[in-house]
């Protein structure tokens, strides 16, 4: 049995995983599972109660390969969830829901306050506090904290209330990230007692409480950590550089993070926003929800393409134009179309929709004037053409791909082992140009809404 070891609880978008890493960075176990959204009660929620119970079924699992000494827990952004005295006053609200009848906008801070731009949906947390407030008042006066996701868990494992500035950050106009202080937001709303004291995202908040411990079969000094937004956490093990460079996290959303990019730059109508980072500091970022983008063009049975399949759409002349999914990214609100022949077959969609992605990524570097090194996280490292045509795209701005597809397990235990050195390295992507790539991207410039 190892020593030392953690568990990464790991809940994006689409997947929640639990993950088992041992002091040296080797991962040792991992489950996963769907993180689904219920449509019954009061609103689209998520379903914490069957993520709690997988969680406990896999920590059982994980105490008897390792001695597990702290969870880390890693969720997506724009999420919240209001505790009272027992637990959840309202279920967690998915942030894609609709929420009609609130006028919002009148509220919220200015973009040069928070550097989050106005989003459709849930996707500016204060819209959905306001929501539920309005719409349910006797529920949301029983809130004692107003929690982000990844301190829910935390509260949750040890009973310890936190804020943390990366989850603030995303986009939620709570947050001013050039004070890193709650922003007007919240004093306006008279939310400020049930905003809890910020604290690191690696603060230890306590021990798991003794029915958790019980309950998962965890030792009894196993400790919780605050915990982290997961493109934050991707980001982790490249803080301690300095000088220039851009990190791609790629999933469900595909984030564009640019160190060293300027603040005067963003535009809160092409979704550009500035988030902080672990140690407190503002980084200009941009994003499109390329995972969802690649699946809707990519169909139900994606087959992985080849060079000739990818030189045949240009050469035809196959356009994907943005966008191809309902919430963020600097086209949003823009129905997605085809332009030139469809594609045929489950290859051609799989070109078509990595074309797509690459010209997308593309062109939010751009615009964030991002350099540097560029490297890439997440699941399109396990595309055989995005980074290799990204490459061929962006010459002044070398390409790697991360040793580990997912750093946002990677971040989650340099929050536990912050001077340890994380055992992925680099690989380097060299270019691959199809023929007329960079006349077609010229094509699909030309082409945008």
């Amino acid at each position: 049995m190892a020593t030392d070891a953690l568990i990464v609880l790991d809940i994006g978008k689409t997947n929640a995983k639990l993950v088992l890493v041992d002091a040296e960075g080797r991962v040792l176990a991992e489950r996963r599972r769907p993180n689904t959204i219920v449509d019954s009660g009061p609103y689209p929620h998520h379903d914490v109660e069957g993520i709690w119970d997988w969680m406990l079924s896999a920590c059982r699992e994980f105490g008897r390969l390792a001695q597990v000494s702290a969870i880390v827990p890693v969720t997506h952004g724009a999420t919240a969830a209001l505790v009272g005295d027992t637990g959840l006053v309202l279920p967690v609200l998915d942030y894609e829901a609709a929420l009609p009848g609130v006028d919002y906008d009148a509220m919220r801070p200015p973009y040069s306050e928070t550097y989050s731009p106005s989003l459709p949906a849930g996707l500016n947390l204060g819209r959905q506090l306001v929501w539920l407030e309005q719409r349910f008042p006797e529920q949301f006066v029983q809130t004692r904290h107003i929690l982000m996701y990844p301190q829910y868990w935390a509260w949750r494992l040890c009973g310890k209330a936190a804020g943390e500035a990366t989850s603030l950050g995303c986009h939620t106009d709570l947050w001013n990230p050039l004070t890193q202080r709650y922003s007007s937001l919240v004093a306006t709303m008279g939310w400020e007692p049930l905003m809890p004291e910020v604290a690191p995202p690696s603060a230890v908040l306590g021990r798991l409480l003794p029915s958790v411990a019980d309950a998962s079969g965890l030792p009894a000094d196993c400790v919780v950590v605050s915990g982290i937004h997961d493109s934050n956490a991707s980001l982790m093990r490249y803080l301690r550089d300095d000088g220039a460079r851009t990190v791609l996290s790629t999933g469900t959303w595909m984030i564009a993070a640019a160190f060293g990019a300027p603040l005067d730059g963003l535009r809160e109508d092409a979704d550009m926003l500035a988030n902080s980072n672990a140690l407190g500091k503002p980084v200009p970022c941009m994003r499109f929800m390329g995972g969802r983008e690649f699946a809707a063009l990519a169909g139900d049975q994606p087959e992985t393409c080849t060079l000739q399949d990818i030189e045949r759409l240009i050469a035809q002349g196959t356009l994907a134009l943005p966008c191809f999914a309902e919430a963020g990214g600097p086209f949003a609100g823009t129905a997605g179309r085809i332009e030139g022949p469809a594609p045929t077959d489950a290859r051609e969609r799989y070109a078509l929709a990595t074309l797509y992605c690459v010209l997308m990524t593309d062109y939010c570097l751009d615009a964030l004037q991002a350099s540097g090194p560029l490297a890439v996280e997440g699941s399109f490292t396990a595309n055989p053409w995005f980074g290799p045509m990204l490459s061929a795209l962006r010459p002044q701005q070398p390409v790697t791909y991360s040793d580990d597809a997912a750093g946002t397990v990677c971040g989650g235990w340099m929050l536990r082992y912050r001077d340890a050195v994380p055992p992925a390295g680099a690989k380097d992507i060299a270019a691959i140009a199809p023929q007329a790539l960079s006349e077609y991207r010229q094509r699909w410039l030309a082409a945008l809404p």
